[in-house]
C-alpha cells in the first residue's frame, strides 16, 4: 500500500541483526571472510536494517535500497521483492519456484549439528523481509477493497510461512491464544480491524464488484454488524452474504469440534441389540472356553455376548446468556453459532439471551445464527441483572441444566446484584460456566473482581477460547 506511516516492529527472528551493518556499500564487494566479517554477514544485516527503516520510516533511505538491490540481485531473487506495492502473489505468478520457500520459512528448525549456511540465511532473510514488510507497513488514510484483500492475501503467506494455514494465526489470535507464530495472531487481527475501520465499507459494499473482492473475517463482520442499521438495498444484501459466509465457514468449524466432543457414553442400563453386527466374537469365545471339547475339536456355545451400542443421551437444557455490547462482538459471534449447533443436537434444549441495558430472547431464532446477528443490536452498556431475570425461569430442573455466561463482567454498580444471582443459581444445583469476553485481537479481557470470586465460587473464568467452552460443555451433553 502507498502513504505508509510507521507501524509495530514484528518480534525479530534468530536472524534479526544485533548491530549496525559493518558496510552499506555494494555486498558484491563486501570484504572477503578472511579479512573481515563474513560477506554473508554484511548482505544479511543489509536486508534487515532495510526493513526496519521503512517499518518505521514511510521515506526510502536510498544507500540501504540500493544495497538491498544489490544483494537480491546478486543472489538470484527477482527486485520485486524490494517493492511494498507488489504483492506477494504478484511475485508467486511470476516466480512460481518461490511458493515452496514461502511455505515453512519462518518454522524452518535449525541444522541438528549447528552447522549454518549463511548463504541460504541471506536468501531466508530477502524472502523474510517481503512478508514482513508488506504485512506490517499498512500506512495511513483511506483503505480500498483491493488493498484489504491484497493485505489478507499477503497475511495468508505469512502464515504460512509459520506452518499455519491461511487465516490459521489470525483466526488462534481471535481464540485469545496461538499455538505458534510467536504470538502474531493478535497483533495481526488488530492490524486486520484497522484497516476495515479505515475502509469507505458502505461505498464499497454499494459496489457489487467490489464487495466480491472481501474476504470475510472477526473484523469486517463485527464492522458489518455495526453499521448494518445505515444499510439498504445492494449494500445490505452484499452485507449478509458477508455474514452468512462467515457464519458458515465458523459453523462448518465448530459443528466437527461439538460432534467429537458429545459422542454421549454407552448406556449399560439398556440391553444390547441381539443383532449379528453388534456380536462380541471375543467375548463369546472367551465365556465359552469351559465348552470346549479336545475329542471333539469343537467350541459348544452356550451363550452369545453382545455390544452395547446405545449411548446415553438423557435430555438436558442449556441457557446461553451473552453479553452484546460494544466489547463483546467476537463472543456474541462464536457463541450464536455454538448454540445453533448445540440446538440441533437430539434432546438438547438450548435458549439463547443477549443483552446489554435490555435483554432479549433470542431463543425463537437459535437455530439460525445468521438471523440472530440481524436481530443484535452491537453497543451500549451492561445489565447483567435484566438478563438474569430473564433466564432464571428458564431453569426447570436445576440438576439437569449449565448456564454458560459470555461477558467481561464489567458491571460497575450492578456488579453485587449479578453476582448474588449468579451465586443462587450456582447453589441451586445449575451447572455455572463464565466466559470471559475476547477482542478481535484476542486479548481475554474480564473483571478482576468477578474474577476472583468465581474462583472461590468453585466456577473459574473459562478462557475465551471457543474449543475450551465446547471442551466444558461435554461432560454435560454425555
Amino acid at each position: 500500500m502507498t502513504d505508509r506511516s510507521a507501524a509495530p516492529a514484528p518480534s525479530k527472528g534468530a536472524d534479526a541483526p544485533a548491530e549496525p551493518p559493518a558496510t552499506t556499500s555494494s555486498p558484491r564487494h563486501a570484504p572477503s571472510a578472511s579479512s573481515g566479517p563474513d560477506p554473508h554477514d554484511n548482505r544479511r544485516q543489509v536486508l534487515y536494517w532495510r526493513l526496519l527503516a521503512r517499518l518505521f520510516d514511510s521515506e526510502e533511505h536510498a544507500s540501504l535500497e540500493s544495497a538491498s538491490l544489490d544483494v537480491v540481485e546478486d543472489i538470484g531473487l527477482p527486485a520485486a521483492l524490494l517493492d511494498p506495492t507488489v504483492s506477494v502473489d504478484s511475485v508467486i505468478q511470476r516466480h512460481p519456484g518461490l511458493a515452496e520457500e514461502f511455505d515453512g520459512l519462518m518454522a524452518r528448525e535449525p541444522e541438528p549439528d549447528g552447522t549454518r549456511d549463511r548463504a541460504a540465511e541471506v536468501r531466508r532473510a530477502a524472502l523474510a523481509s517481503k512478508l514482513l514488510l508488506n504485512v506490517f507497513a499498512t500506512g495511513s488514510g483511506t483503505v480500498s477493497a483491493g488493498q484489504l484483500a491484497r493485505w489478507q492475501s499477503d497475511t495468508g503467506w505469512l502464515e504460512r510461512s509459520f506452518g499455519r494455514p491461511p487465516g490459521g494465526l489470525r483466526a488462534e489470535g481471535a481464540a485469545g491464544g496461538a499455538r505458534s507464530g510467536g504470538g502474531l495472531g493478535p497483533e495481526l487481527g488488530a492490524i486486520e480491524a484497522d484497516l476495515v475501520h479505515r475502509m469507505h465499507l458502505r461505498e464499497v459494499l454499494a459496489d457489487p464488484a467490489l464487495a466480491a473482492r472481501l474476504t470475510p473475517s472477526m473484523s469486517l463482520i463485527e464492522q458489518l454488524l455495526r453499521d448494518k442499521g445505515n444499510l439498504s438495498g445492494v449494500a445490505l444484501a452484499n452485507a449478509k452474504a458477508l455474514i452468512k459466509r462467515y457464519v458458515d465457514q465458523v459453523a462448518e468449524v465448530l459443528r466437527t469440534q461439538v460432534e467429537k466432543a458429545t459422542v454421549g457414553e454407552l448406556d449399560r442400563s439398556i440391553p444390547p441389540k441381539r443383532v449379528f453386527r453388534n456380536l462380541d466374537l471375543d467375548r463369546t469365545i472367551w465365556k465359552n472356553l469351559t465348552n470346549w471339547s479336545p475329542e471333539e475339536e469343537r467350541l459348544h456355545v452356550d451363550r452369545l455376548y453382545y455390544r452395547h451400542t446405545v449411548r446415553r443421551t438423557t435430555p438436558q437444557r442449556l441457557v446461553v446468556v451473552v453479553d452484546q455490547s460494544g466489547s463483546m462482538v467476537d463472543s456474541m459471534v462464536n457463541c450464536t453459532i455454538l448454540a445453533s449447533i448445540f440446538a440441533g443436537l437430539p434432546k438438547v434444549d438450548v435458549h439463547l439471551i443477549a443483552y446489554d441495558t435490555r435483554a432479549i430472547d433470542l431463543t425463537p431464532w437459535v437455530h439460525d445464527p445468521f438471523d440472530v446477528l440481524l436481530r443484535t443490536n452491537l453497543g451500549g452498556g451492561n445489565d447483567g441483572p435484566v438478563a438474569m431475570a430473564m433466564a432464571r425461569p428458564k431453569i426447570a430442573e436445576p440438576k439437569n441444566t449449565v448456564m454458560v455466561w459470555i461477558s467481561d463482567f464489567y458491571e460497575f454498580d450492578r456488579s453485587q446484584p449479578l453476582f448474588e444471582g449468579i451465586e443462587a443459581v450456582h447453589r441451586s444445583g445449575v451447572r455455572f460456566i463464565p466466559v470471559g469476553s475476547v477482542t478481535s485481537s484476542g486479548r481475554q479481557e474480564v473483571n478482576p473482581w468477578f474474577r476472583e470470586r468465581f474462583k472461590a465460587l468453585g466456577t473459574p473464568v473459562v478462557s475465551g477460547h471457543i474449543n475450551k467452552l465446547v471442551h466444558e460443555l461435554k461432560t454435560f451433553l454425555t
